[in-house]
């Protein structure tokens, strides 16, 4: 399966990517993931939201459609008590959050080539873009 929308590089389309997973790439989200993947054990409702600056909520929200998408899972084990909710990325997020970074990494390396060789001077590359 291609990154990009359609198989040949003309105009149209050209670094339109189908793995830019709008599930995981809209900014939130994308932070919350990256805070998961990071803990496989998974976090506390409480430092996810700090993690990400995030209000109750807008992490609730989006935590809702992390689980629609099944990228994550949540669970509420009473610890001292009193029930605290735990986020833990799901095998299949792992996989599909692995798979959106590839193809990022691609993204990475198409902005690259397409910099005009002046871009590149002495070993340095353009600022915001890093050597394929």
């Amino acid at each position: 399966m291609g990154t990009r929308s359609k198989p040949n590089a003309s105009a149209d389309g050209r670094f339109a990517y189908e793995g830019l997973d709008r599930a995981i790439h809209e900014k939130a989200r994308l932070g919350i993931l990256t805070s998961l993947v990071a803990h496989p054990e998974g976090l506390l409702f409480n430092d996810l939201k700090e993690l990400c600056s995030l209000t109750d909520g807008n992490l609730n929200r989006h935590l809702a459609v992390l689980e629609e998408a099944k990228l994550v899972t949540t669970h509420r084990p009473a610890k001292r008590g009193r029930p605290q909710t735990m986020v833990v990325m799901t095998p299949a997020g792992r996989r599909r959050f692995q798979q959106y970074l590839n193809v990022l990494e691609q993204v990475l390396a198409d902005a690259a080539a397409s910099q005009p060789q002046a871009a590149v001077t002495r070993g340095r590359v353009a600022p915001g873009l890093s050597p394929a």
